[in-house]
């Protein structure tokens, strides 16, 4: 009975053992600060329910080194409610339809586009369709990696490069345009 008692307690010990072992996710991450500009942003004022927009943001590697991850969080997709009986209380304001070409991480709303040598630019793309109307802000901010051991700061004004939008959705959704069968069909 003892050895057995033993012997579980033992297995017990090994699987605990192995449960949230090895380094940090942010043992590998970047470390230094780097310099960018972003000379393009923009995002529609204007949309309506239904319409497919797009949100672009363009960073130039200002410094002299390679900057190791370019990370760019966007918040404001989603609106966090209040109410105990939705299973996750962020409901979406945009669906994100193509995020931007390889820049997966596992961060809900961080996207990393990996290295970016000296000089060079990289453009981030979202194409996203609102589903909810109102007004709405729409923030991003821009990184050197994804857990803030690597910063960025902007050579013209010398602060961490981020930036806002103010989106307006309308009830309205956009116009459907006839299918191309239809609209010979109407002119015969």
């Amino acid at each position: 009975m003892r050895i057995a008692l033993a012997a579980a307690i033992a297995g017990a010990v090994v699987a605990l053992a192995a449960c949230g072992g090895g380094d940090k996710q942010d043992a590998n991450d970047p470390t230094g600060t780097f310099k960018v500009e972003v000379p393009h942003a923009s995002f529609p004022g204007r949309q309506r329910l239904a319409q497919e927009n797009t949100l672009e943001i363009t960073v130039i590697n200002r410094d002299s080194r390679e900057i190791p991850k370019l990370a760019v969080t966007v918040d404001g997709f989603t609106q966090r409610r209040d109410d105990a009986t939705l299973a996750d209380p962020n409901r979406p304001i945009w669906i994100v339809n193509e995020p931007p070409l390889n820049a997966d991480s596992a961060l809900t709303n961080t996207w990393a586009v990996g290295p970016v040598p000296s000089g060079q630019t990289r453009t981030l793309t979202w194409k996203v369709t609102p589903v909810r109307s109102g007004t709405y802000s729409v923030r991003y901010r821009i990184a050197a990696g994804l857990y803030g051991k690597a910063q960025v700061v902007d050579t013209t004004t010398g602060a961490v490069p981020k930036g806002s939008f103010i989106a307006r959705v309308s009830r309205t959704p956009r116009p459907v345009q006839p299918a191309v069968e239809d609209q010979r069909a109407g002119s015969a």
